[in-house]
């Protein structure tokens, strides 16, 4: 058995190399791994694993080498009454999925071509004559998962047209007998609708949805790059309803209208999963919604990606590498803070450190990591919740939050325990974060032996690439500039354009203020430095502040001096 395990191994190298895309000492290194790991991982996974080639290029060479056709499959490529024919425990358990039968012939797609064995069980289970393609084990498991939604997921794929919208003035005498909501929601102009709203935040990237009953009108707003947008007004009579449906959706009490109900829902969009958040609050109209959108394939950044400069990218990684101690990540809510988290814990995740996570709610699922959810109803708070945690041998610890003083002491005390402690805090810069700390309780020495980095940042709209043009800011604009000491020599501005609804901006970008305090900096904090005094010797140490981070990406054309004006207190 090991010599055709070694056999296959050559095979897929051979045909790597054939293809240009590996070196021999790229497969030497995962062969190598692959020894030192006793045999755990195939090469294939090893070889993507360490950045060498993606899953796809090993599909398609192993295609090749065994003489199948290779295809990227797909949620809307297979026939979903074929995937009947085989149970789904099957299709999870083995990563295989049916595509379309022909006659007496089932077309599969697996990701293992060699496993004569499972071709064999195939046919007996289906009775038919199989025919394999070669695809990766990910497009065959999200395109299963589309088609075979776990339990209380909602598939939205199937949407209507903007003109479709036209059917929901059918539904104009929509009672308040609260036995009928149930039903009412259930019609299928209320369904497209709430469906059409949540696909379309999805898509456009919204962070939030709001719907908002008036008098007479009922409002429905994104929240795009930070600002709201009004995205269209339904009919006002269908209000109930929206609701009684996503109540339904987020498992709520439709019945209790008088109350603040929070809840979620977890739906699935084009094959992979996207978390909504529900809040429900009673007001004078009615209730308003507030949907969060939580896409984790949009929050899975890498550290590279999120606007740090070179040499502040080089230093945070560096002391992100430290056995021990506090970072913090400090800025006003939504500023990207949890994203850095979980940059930061996605390069340090590794087989040989145990990463523990509290959080309020866990956002984003790591593979990998250990995550906790804090249960206020339950008594389950941060301080407890990282006191116990402490007893499960963690290596590096992420706190969603330091809200009290319980919790800063426990982390401070996890800190100098050897314990590498990530967390945010709500400040207004770097600097003070320090007198944060001490506000809670922690006493400045301690502060100075445990808190080795601190990040503040903002989010700032970049300019819309599709409309980008130069312009010549008006002479406030440039005074406050030069105000900084910084002189700009080209402004840029987007016009508006369709692709960014008109508002010259697309997406957003942080800017940054990293503080890593140096011997003499730690002593002034045990001395109990005023937070003005240490911030001023932050800055002729050599910190670049949030107001030169964002003049220096103006002059790299990537936002436009008005974002900075709006997000910092430069010009003041």
């Amino acid at each position: 058995m090991d010599q055709i395990a070694v056999e296959n191994k050559m095979q897929l190298g051979q045909l790597l190399l054939a293809r240009d895309i590996v070196s021999q000492e790229q497969i030497d290194a995962a062969l190598s791994e692959q020894k030192e790991k006793g045999h755990r991982k195939l090469l294939g996974e090893l070889l993507v694993e360490m950045g060498y080639c993606t899953e796809n290029q090993i599909a398609s060479a192993l295609a090749q080498g065994y003489g199948v056709p290779y295809a990227q499959v797909g949620p809307k490529i297979c026939d979903p009454k074929v995937l009947e024919i085989l149970p789904r425990e099957f299709l999870e358990e083995h990563i295989v999925l049916p595509l379309f039968k022909v006659n007496n012939t089932l077309t599969v797609a697996i990701c293992e071509p060699a496993n004569v064995f499972l071709i064999d069980e195939i046919e007996r289970i289906s009775g038919c004559k199989v025919q394999i393609v070669c695809s990766t084990a990910k497009d065959i498991k999200a395109t299963i998962q589309a088609y075979l939604p776990s339990e209380n997921v909602f598939v939205i794929d199937d949407i209507i047209d903007d003109e479709g919208l036209e059917d929901f003035t059918l539904i104009e005498n929509i009672t308040q007998d609260i036995s009928n909501l149930e039903e009412v929601a259930g019609q299928s102009p209320v369904v497209k609708l709430v469906n059409y709203l949540l696909y379309n935040a999805v898509r456009e990237n919204a962070s939030d949805i709001h719907i908002e009953p008036d008098d007479k009108k009922l409002r429905v707003r994104y929240r795009v790059d930070g600002k709201l947008y009004e995205k269209m007004r339904p009919p006002h009579q269908m209000h109930s309803a929206i609701v009684s449906r996503i109540k339904i959706m987020a498992e709520l009490d439709i019945a209790q209208r008088r109350l603040p109900q929070d809840g979620g829902i977890h739906v699935l969009m084009e094959g992979r999963p996207v978390d909504l958040r529900v809040s429900v609050m009673p007001g004078n109209y009615g209730e308003k919604v507030v949907i969060r959108v939580i896409d984790p394939h949009k929050m899975l950044y890498t550290l590279e990606s999120l606007g740090f400069t070179y040499n502040n990218l080089q230093l945070f990684r560096k002391v992100i590498q430290a056995p021990n101690g506090i970072v913090l990540v400090t800025g006003p809510t939504g500023s990207g803070k949890n994203t850095t988290l979980y940059a930061a814990l996605s390069e340090l995740n590794s087989e040989d450190a145990n990463i523990c996570t509290v959080e309020d709610p866990v956002e984003c699922n790591i593979s990998g990591i250990n995550q906790f959810q804090v249960n206020q109803a339950a008594g389950f708070m941060f301080s407890n919740a990282l006191r116990s945690l402490l007893r499960q041998d963690p290596d590096i610890i992420m706190v969603g939050e330091i809200r009290d003083e319980n919790t800063a002491n426990i982390a401070v005390q996890a800190a100098l325990t050897g314990h590498l402690v990530l967390s945010t805090l709500h400040t207004n810069d770097a600097p003070g974060a320090v007198t944060r700390l001490v506000d809670l309780g922690v006493a400045p020495y301690l502060v100075s032996a445990s808190l080795i980095a601190v990040v503040a940042q903002r989010l700032v709209r970049k300019i819309c690439s599709n409309c980008k043009t130069e312009y010549e800011p008006a002479a406030s604009l440039r005074k406050a500039i030069e105000k900084s000491g910084e002189k700009g020599q080209k402004y840029y501005r987007g016009v508006g354009c369709k692709k960014c609804r008109n508002t010259g901006y697309s997406g957003r970008i942080a800017i940054h203020e990293l503080f890593v305090p140096d011997d003499e900096i730690l002593g002034q904090i045990t001395d109990g430095i005023s937070l003005k005094k240490l911030r001023n010797l932050t800055i002729q140490k050599g910190m670049v502040s949030l107001e030169k981070d964002g003049i220096e990406k103006v002059q790299a054309g990537i936002i436009s001096i008005e974002e900075v004006l709006r997000t910092t207190q430069i010009g003041i």
